[in-house]
């Protein structure tokens, strides 16, 4: 997949389907948008492609409203690269950026950069200086500069397919839910900085993930995962999320994971953490042993969940199968 930021001149000068927008979480309504994009590109001969944002508009025009992160930008990129996308435009959201007009924004990066010969996009999709393109205006500047426009309506079972149910269903720690909006489990990515040693003393080492602050989490509790400790390698994991009551009144929200049968050193690597069930709310028991007891029970939760060595398992990672064919 090529991959083009600000300031990279385009070196394939093929037409492409184009889909546009920030594609936060690759749910199942983006996916159907992109499995148009595919189809589009085989019926004529184009490249399947997309044009996303980092960071998304809310974070620059709204930060104390803007909405937690699902993804970073590299797990979006490699979701595109999954579901078949072979060319990405990442357009760098600025207060300049803003203030372009909705047919400035056409012209240069849907013609001039990605050579747009079709563009799907949903139907409530918003562009351009104070939002004031949308699917009638793409169409019209699609019919001067020889593209054709398309809006798609996403609903599923159940409601509309966004990335704000993904969020609310994250917010109640329905990883479930979550996981049936995304078309697979939702998957935190950090890296692994050193901690205070407390899992360790109770038997139970764990890997302390560093994120970004912008970063969506699950509600407080402990969560049964799959962890990815090497490029091809998932384990399970028992996962807690919160600020550690036991120990603390007002800690820092942490997200701590024991590896199932891992011995190996994970300070300074990346690490995934995919969310399969949610085991319990956070809680403060009588003592250290009580607490390793609890910590144990949750491990052989894990471990059933999850298995130990989850190869067998990997079926769970997929992106839905369903929006991708």
């Amino acid at each position: 997949m090529t991959v083009l930021y600000d300031g990279d001149r385009p070196a394939d000068p093929r037409p492409a389907a184009v889909a546009v927008g920030v594609f936060d979480g690759l749910h199942r309504g983006h996916q159907a948008v992109l499995a148009t994009v595919r189809t589009r590109a085989r019926e004529r001969g184009l490249v399947p492609a997309v044009v996303t944002f980092d960071p998304p508009p809310a974070v620059v025009l709204a930060p104390e409203r803007a909405p937690r992160r699902l993804q970073t930008l590299a797990q979006r990129l490699e979701g595109l690269a999954t579901l078949g996308i072979e060319r990405v435009r990442v357009v760098t959201f600025s207060h300049d950026l803003a203030h372009e007009g909705a047919d400035a924004f056409v012209g240069r990066v849907l013609v001039g950069e990605v050579h747009a010969a079709a563009v799907v996009v949903g139907e409530d999709f918003r562009f351009g200086r104070d939002r004031e393109g949308d699917l009638a205006r793409l169409a019209a500047a699609g019919a001067r500069s020889g593209f054709v426009a398309e809006g798609l309506s996403i609903v599923g079972e159940g409601g509309r397919f966004s990335s704000t149910a993904v969020r609310r269903a994250l917010d109640a720690g329905d990883v479930a839910e979550a996981a049936r909006v995304l078309g697979r489990p939702f998957t935190l990515r950090g890296r692994v900085a050193p901690g205070d040693a407390r899992g360790r003393e109770l038997g139970f080492a764990t890997a302390n993930l560093g994120l970004d602050p912008l970063q969506q989490l699950p509600a407080d509790g402990v969560y049964a995962a799959l962890a990815r400790v090497a490029p091809a390698e998932w384990r399970a994991a028992a996962v807690s999320v919160g600020t550690r009551p036991q120990y603390y009144e007002d800690g820092a929200r942490l997200v701590e994971a024991h590896v199932l049968d891992f011995a190996g050193d994970l300070y300074g690597a990346e690490v995934d953490l995919a969310f399969l069930a949610r085991l319990r709310d956070q809680a403060v028991f009588a003592d250290e042993a009580a607490l390793a007891g609890r910590i144990a029970l949750d491990v052989a939760a894990t471990r059933s969940l999850a298995g130990g060595a989850t190869a067998e398992r990997a079926e769970l990672l997929r992106w839905d199968v369903g929006q991708r064919r």
